[in-house]
């Protein structure tokens, strides 16, 4: 056990930093609306990738579901649809705040809620061990780490954009209301992982590897999320009447190019995620969770800083951005204390 421990945090990180890459694409979409390229996004991330690849690694893919209880399979449904929703809003959260900040205060929420309540629910008699513990420190540090880059996003957007105060104030509000709703929403992905244990069991027990029979749960949850997403989309192609960019001769091959592959690297990162965890061993998703989220953070903020969204930026914004990165590198190692047994 303690020789997968070092592997399931590589994998968890390894997916993170897919993760915290996956936007850049987007704002690359020069021709599109933003309803354009997520809808692309939607269909070949959770719909074509997580199915494919559910047929292809998982023996009796029917029968895992058809043995499955309701009970199981509607909770996956459930918490897949509102972390879907959480991903629509996710979306439009970084738009309006940037990669940096968006990243940030989103997934710090994710983090805190998609750990700590598991927990809480699952395995309260280890709240109060080491493991718990070190979860506790590790979070509170995520926090921390979260406040520093919000201060530091706060202060960029104060510092670069042309909107008078008045403005930039109320842009702000809104764009922050849109990332702690979609921050709550998305912590329930990690609830889908979690309630579909009993898919995995049955995956397993008809011949799959322990590490692929998390496409089980994800070709389900993802479903259920891409009803969200692809109906908002929908709605704004109509709204917007953008439906006639996918046709019009304006859109260039790297429009649709950059959809697939924001939905390559992000699911591609779901994927690391769920083999990481599995790794982790009983508390996996409840360790891994807030790796992922941390590393994605750092890594989102450093493709911000590529992407320049801090060019003119004040040393001030960048310090603090420096400083919770930092503070975020070291909650990644408190909370994998937490995946070490006691000795």
């Amino acid at each position: 056990m303690n020789e997968q421990i070092p592997l399931g945090v590589a994998l968890v990180l390894v997916g993170s930093i897919l993760n915290g890459s996956f936007a850049v694409p987007m704002k690359r979409a020069s021709s599109w609306r933003w309803e354009n390229i997520w809808l692309v996004y939607s269909v070949v991330g959770m719909i074509l990738l997580p199915w494919i690849l559910a047929l292809v690694t998982i023996p009796q893919l029917v029968e895992v579901y058809h043995s499955a209880s309701w009970r199981a399979l509607l909770l996956v449904l459930i918490f897949g649809f509102a972390s879907g929703t959480g991903s629509m809003l996710f979306g439009l959260g970084i738009t309006r705040l940037g990669l940096a900040l968006g990243f940030a205060i989103i997934l710090g929420i994710s983090a805190s809620l998609g750990s700590l309540l598991p927990m809480a629910f699952l395995h309260s008699e280890r709240l109060l061990s080491r493991e718990g513990y070190a979860l506790f420190g590790g979070t509170l540090l995520v926090i921390l780490g979260i406040v520093f880059c919000a201060i530091a996003g706060q202060r960029r957007e104060r510092e670069t954009t042309a909107q008078t105060p008045s403005k930039n104030r109320s842009s702000l509000a809104l764009g922050l209301i849109i990332c702690i709703a979609s921050g709550t929403l998305s912590a329930m992905f990690n609830f889908a992982f979690i309630s579909g244990k009993e898919l995995q069991d049955n995956a397993l027990s008809l011949g799959a590897h322990p590490t692929m029979t998390a496409y089980t749960i994800w070709s389900l949850a993802l479903t259920a999320g891409f009803i969200a997403n692809a109906g908002y989309c929908v709605y704004l192609l109509q709204k917007n009447r953008s439906w006639s960019l996918y046709f019009d001769g304006q859109a260039s091959i790297k429009d649709w190019l950059g959809g697939a592959l924001m939905a390559l690297l992000w699911f591609s990162s779901t994927a690391f995620y769920g083999m990481g965890a599995a790794w982790l061993g009983a508390l996996g998703a409840i360790i891994g969770w807030p790796i992922f989220m941390a590393m994605i953070i750092v890594t989102a903020n450093l493709w911000g800083v590529i992407t320049g969204e801090w060019k003119k930026a004040s040393r001030t914004a960048i310090a603090y951005a420096c400083s919770g990165i930092g503070v975020l590198l070291i909650a990644i190692y408190v909370i994998s204390l937490a995946a070490k047994p006691a000795s």
